[in-house]
Order: structure tokens, then C-alpha cells, then sequence
């Protein structure tokens, strides 16, 4: 037990050192070296092996997988009743459902600003992917060695103790000291990793999802979940913890059903609104921001820097969203101008009551800046140049108001509340 104990420790220290430096540093930074660890181990292991035979059987079991996932996933063995189940795939159902909680949050921290295409690609396909053949390369490589090889001591090794089973098979490859120095750095790297992004979302969850919080706090979060940890292995309450955190999965099952039915709801919603944007309404709105054609190729090719947008959205777009904001406010409705937070952009909010308020934003966007001539492409150094974009509750609107005139600005905020009021119209109906 004082073994366990100081490895909570070390554990626990080198957690907090990564909460405290942050999601965008120590976080990462640990989360890309074990990811390149595992990957550099995953690739030795295939080249060593019998290459041939593992992408033969990677096909195999994916292929595999697919055909079986319905019945795999529906069968609960009830004409052939086996223990089996139970202690493998419903324990770890709902194992993974009440860890949904956490890993959720953290995911979605994590992927803020991404669209769901590449969401479902970056959390589901691409892990799904890695893990079916991570698993093709360990397990088959450790097959071919007890059928083929007539390596059957690896056999016994695992039966006897799953958790030296990796190091046991690692003895079977070349350079097995350094594989088993860099698999105890991964295995340590792993435990680190998933108790600092634990230590974030309880401290994203006790502050109310704030993005910066106070040092302090996330240490002690991180410091109290390793005290607790302490405190439940020496009263020998981890067991208990860990059937309470299972059996909560059942009513958090429940939970997670209504989160895919208001998910669905919101998609429905999104969509009906994308659609109002295509269908004809009234525009206000100049052509071309009202600007003539050499301002707008000035603009174009000249392609601002971020003190350009800021002053464009001080000296022109604030000074319509006040305009507005004042009409607005003479036809009785409850309007906020505001800076948005770190960026240099301002809001406009609309309040609707219990209906959904509008929200129009103007936000410096950075890209790189493109090589489009001779001189530009000899130039090396990367440049990059800002965007006025359009932003509404729903997300960013991929066009630029830079260079707009007043009137302009002031028309294309009327067409979006517009379509906003549509919008509400159709979802009430």
C-alpha cells in the first residue's frame, strides 16, 4: 500500500505542475509526447513483427467488427446464459457511461470552435480507427508468437497476470529494456494526463465553465483529487467508489438519451435557420457593402493587419451597432452594446424575453496571408492579415464587413435580425 501511495504522489505532483500551466502548455504538451510515444512503440512493434501477417488480420478484424457490431451490441446471451457479459462488456458500458460526464467536458473544451464534421472525425473516427489497430498489432503480433512462434511461456505469463502481459510480450522483441523504459514512460505519462484533464473539468465545473481561472484553484483541485485518492485506498473504499461509479451509469443513461434528443432538436433548429438565410426576404443591404470596386480591390489586395480591423470596428461598426442599438431601444426592447472578451471585436445583443435573443458580433479573424505573386512567394516569413467577420449566436458567418461604409454595417445587421425574427416565427409555428 505505501508503494500505491507514492505513486498517487508522484502522480498527483506532476498532475498539478500540468493543470497549473494550462490546457494550451503542460496539458498538451504531455498529451502529443505520449501520443508520439505510443505511436513510435505502435510502428517498432510492426516493423519488428510479421508485418504481412498484421495488415492481413487488421483487415480481417475490422472488417469483422463491422459485420458483428449490431449483433454484438443487441446480444445479451439470454438463451445461453454466460458471466461473461456481465463482467466484460455491461461492466464496461456502464463504466464508460459514467465517465461520459468528465470526458465529455473535456473533449468539448478541447474542440471549442470546430464543426461537428470534424468533431465527429477527430473524437470517433480517427480513435476508432488507431485503437482497432493498435489492438491488431499487439494482439496479432502476441498470437503469432503463441501459434506460430510456439512462444507458449507468453501464454502462460498473461494467464497467470494480465497486468505483466505487456511487458512480458516486449521481452519476446528486440531491445525489450528500452521498449519496456519507453511503455513504463507511456503507462506513466497515461496516468498523468488523465488526472490533470480530470483536475480541469472539476475546476471548469466549480467555476461555472470560466475559460481563465485562478492558478490556485486548479491546483487545488488537482491536490484534493489525489488526498481523496489517498483517503479511499486507506480505508479501503475504492471498491465501493468504484461499484457506486457504475451503478450510476444506469439513471445517467437516461441523461445521456435526453441529451441526444435536445442535440437532435438543436440540429433540427440550426438547420431551419441556415434555410431562412436562402429564402427571400427583404434586403437592405448595399451591394457590396456600398463600397466602389477600387476600395473594394484596395481592400482585397492590401489585406489588413488586426490594428486596421480594430480601428474599422471602433470607427465605423460600434458606432452603427449604437445607432441601432438606440432605435431599438425607442421601440421598447432591451439592447446591450459590449466589447467581446480578449479578441478587440464589440456585440450587439438583443433581448427577446423567453424567446431566443439576437446576438450580432464583428470579430478580428486571423489567416495566413497567401502567396499570390512572384514577390510574395519569395518572401518566406509567414504573414498573416485580419478579416471583419460576421458573427451570430449560432457560430461565425464567413464573410468580411472590412472597408464597409456605416449604412452598410447598419443594413446588414437589419437583415440578420430580420431572418432572426423569421426564424422565431418558424419555430414557433
Amino acid at each position: 500500500m505505501q508503494s500505491q501511495i507514492i505513486l498517487i504522489v508522484i502522480t498527483c505532483g506532476l498532475a498539478t505542475v500540468s493543470v497549473a500551466s494550462g490546457l494550451d502548455k503542460g496539458i498538451r504538451i504531455l498529451s502529443e509526447t505520449n501520443l508520439a510515444l505510443a505511436v513510435v512503440l505502435l510502428l517498432f512493434v510492426l516493423i519488428v513483427g510479421p508485418t504481412v501477417f498484421l495488415f492481413q488480420t487488421f483487415v480481417q478484424n475490422t472488417g469483422a467488427y463491422l459485420s458483428d457490431i449490431v449483433n454484438k451490441t443487441f446480444n445479451l446471451y439470454a438463451y445461453e446464459p454466460t458471466d461473461w457479459i456481465g463482467g466484460w462488456t455491461l461492466f464496461y458500458w456502464g463504466w464508460w457511461i459514467a465517465w461520459s460526464p468528465f470526458v465529455g467536458l473535456f473533449i468539448a473544451r478541447i474542440s471549442r470552435g470546430r464543426t461537428i464534421r470534424e468533431f465527429v472525425t477527430g473524437v470517433l473516427l480517427v480513435p476508432a480507427g488507431f485503437t482497432l489497430f493498435w489492438m491488431t498489432v499487439f494482439g496479432d503480433t502476441a498470437i503469432h508468437m503463441i501459434l506460430v512462434d510456439n512462444v507458449q511461456d507468453l501464454a502462460q505469463v498473461v494467464e497467470a497476470d494480465s497486468s505483466l502481459a505487456l511487458f512480458a510480450f516486449l521481452e519476446k522483441l528486440p531491445w525489450s529494456g528500452v521498449l519496456s523504459i519507453v511503455a513504463i514512460v507511456m503507462v506513466a505519462v497515461f496516468f498523468v494526463t488523465s488526472a490533470d484533464s480530470g483536475a480541469l473539468v472539476v475546476d471548469l465545473l466549480a467555476s461555472g465553465g470560466q475559460d481563465r481561472t485562478p492558478v490556485w484553484q486548479r491546483i487545488f483541485w488537482s491536490l484534493l483529487m489525489g488526498a481523496v485518492a489517498i483517503a479511499l485506498l486507506l480505508a479501503d473504499g475504492l471498491t465501493a467508489l468504484q461499484t457506486a461509479t457504475i451503478a450510476s451509469a444506469l439513471p445517467f443513461s437516461i441523461i445521456l438519451l435526453l441529451s441526444l434528443w435536445g442535440l437532435f432538436k438543436a440540429l433540427r433548429l440550426d438547420a431551419t435557420k441556415r434555410g431562412i438565410r436562402y429564402q427571400s426576404l427583404t434586403l437592405s443591404r448595399p451591394a457590396r457593402g456600398g463600397q466602389s470596386w477600387e476600395r473594394r480591390l484596395r481592400n482585397m489586395v492590401m489585406m489588413p493587419r488586426r490594428a486596421h480591423v480594430q480601428r474599422f470596428i471602433a470607427d465605423v461598426v460600434r458606432p452603427a451597432f449604437e445607432d441601432v442599438a438606440d432605435e431599438l431601444r425607442k421601440q421598447g426592447y432591451a439592447v446591450e452594446v459590449r466589447e467581446s472578451e480578449g479578441d478587440g471585436g464589440v456585440i450587439l445583443e438583443v433581448s427577446h424575453g423567453e424567446h431566443l435573443d439576437f446576438s450580432y458580433a464583428v470579430q478580428p479573424q486571423a489567416f495566413v496571408r497567401p502567396s499570390l505573386t512572384p514577390d510574395e512567394a519569395a518572401d518566406e516569413e509567414e504573414r498573416k492579415y485580419f478579416r471583419a467577420e460576421v458573427h451570430l449566436r449560432e457560430g461565425g458567418q464567413d464573410y468580411d464587413i472590412m472597408g464597409w461604409s456605416r449604412d452598410a454595417v447598419i443594413g446588414d445587421i437589419l437583415d440578420q435580425y430580420e431572418r432572426h425574427r423569421h426564424y422565431l416565427h418558424m419555430v414557433r409555428g
